[in-house]
């Protein structure tokens, strides 16, 4: 049997950014009892799925050419949002954006998906988790708290990520970053000869 991972495509904000969400994060885990609200680097995902290790390589190679021919585009988070019952999410307001780069990602979906039963999840309501998989009382109180809270931030999109879990990991690691250049390629058309 050959390896596979869990793999997901994301949007990262800058660094001061990501510090003042993972601040939220961490105010959360702790007046909520909820450790895995701390997990990780603040990231808006864009697609997610499980793919075989050895695909790898070509599955970067085609990235790095969609991800090149994307333009990059301002984000805006305000506010938070959630599923009732069990997440809760800083809500992304820019939609047209996000909308356009998720889309240029599914011409890759051939490689991103295993088999039939594994085909890859496309993301289309954007958010970054602050906490998920919540037990009813960790959801009620802590939404009636941030559900009135205000936040907002801006960030540039302008490259995406490319992260990997193996099983038994806890965390994703970085495979690889793909800047968004807005770069369109030249069609070449041969003359003819005579």
């Amino acid at each position: 049997m050959f390896p596979s991972a869990q793999y997901l495509i994301t949007l990262q904000p800058h660094e001061a950014l990501c510090e003042q969400i993972l601040a939220v994060k961490k105010k959360f885990a702790e007046a909520y009892d909820c450790p895995a609200a701390v997990k990780g680097k603040p990231g808006i995902t864009l697609v997610r799925f499980e793919q075989y290790e050895m695909q790898e390589r070509k599955l970067v190679h085609r990235l790095e050419l969609v991800a090149a021919a994307q333009p990059g585009f301002g984000v805006e988070l305000h506010g938070f949002g959630s599923f009732p019952t069990h997440s809760i999410f800083l809500q992304v307001t820019t939609q047209t954006g996000f909308a356009e780069l998720v889309k240029s990602l599914r011409p890759v979906q051939q490689l991103m998906k295993m088999d039939k039963d594994h085909k890859p999840h496309f993301i289309t309501e954007p958010g970054i988790p602050i906490a998920r998989k919540l037990l009813p009382w960790q959801y009620e109180k802590g939404w009636l708290e941030l559900s009135n809270t205000h936040f907002s931030g801006r960030f540039v999109a302008d490259h995406i990520l490319l992260l990997k879990k193996r099983e038994g990991e806890t965390y994703y690691s970085t495979v690889r970053k793909f800047r968004l250049l807005n770069r369109k390629e030249e069609v070449v058309v041969q003359g003819a000869l005579f």
